[in-house]
């Protein structure tokens, strides 16, 4: 790695930098890693990846670490938009690695019509709820993705059958003005199933230990809970 004068900035990832170094995000090193096997998998080797939403850049790294072939990291919420972050850390971490790493600083609904083509495996990490429309927020992720689809979101109303989404007040999500929406399980297998995804499974986020997913069968979920959930999705 080179030597290069790491920002000041409030970190939201956090990054193991080897030799006992690290960066402390907000959210938790050891969190990170085992988000990182649950959605990117052990080998990624062949693949074309697209990092939506990647801010500091944990999952875009993470999966150039792992074999991708090719991997382009957007924002633009976080690195020229509405969110509190920026993209220091993203190119601080990209300079220090030496990294291919493409980035791009790009709204969701504007990514179809870049010319990026189309991608193995499109990560849509913690933008769902983000979105004030989020049904074509996560169609125009769809579109990018030739095979593989990960989406991790918060959701909610974990009790209702029927497919069907929460909206919070301005804040009320982890005081976050800019968090709007949450699906239910439903809700969300029934969005990927119409953006052409045949096979749908979930999976409780690590930093979600009392997600409905991991409870015991006579528990039942909380009728205002919000929980973390990573979805899975192929086309074939």
């Amino acid at each position: 790695m080179q030597d290069i004068e790491q920002p000041n900035i409030r970190w939201f990832h956090s990054f193991d930098l080897g030799n006992g170094e690290t960066i402390e995000g907000i959210k938790a090193l050891d969190v990170m890693k085992l988000e990182a096997d649950l959605i990117l998998g052990p080998d990624l080797s062949g693949k074309t990846v697209l990092d939506i939403g990647a801010w500091d850049g944990f999952f875009s790294f993470e999966a150039e670490r792992r074999g991708a072939s090719r991997v382009v990291a957007t924002d633009h919420f976080c690195w020229s938009g509405e969110g509190w972050g920026t993209r220091q850390g993203f190119d601080y971490i990209h300079a220090l690695r030496n990294s291919a790493v493409e980035p791009v600083d790009a709204d969701v609904p504007n990514l179809p019509g870049l010319g990026l083509g189309q991608f193995d495996l499109v990560l849509f990490l913690g933008v769902f709820y983000h979105l004030k429309d989020p049904y074509i927020g996560l169609e125009k992720a769809a579109q990018m993705c030739s095979d593989h689809l990960v989406v991790e979101t918060v959701t909610a109303l974990h009790h209702e059958e029927l497919p069907a989404m929460r909206l919070f007040e301005s804040g009320e999500l982890g005081g976050d003005p800019t968090n709007f929406w949450a699906p239910n399980l439903p809700a969300l297998a029934l969005m990927l199933r119409q953006f052409g995804f045949n096979r749908v499974e979930f999976h409780a986020s690590p930093a979600s230990e009392l997600h409905p997913l991991n409870a015991g069968p006579f528990r039942r979920p909380s009728k205002k809970a919000a929980h973390r959930t990573v979805a899975h999705a192929w086309r074939n």
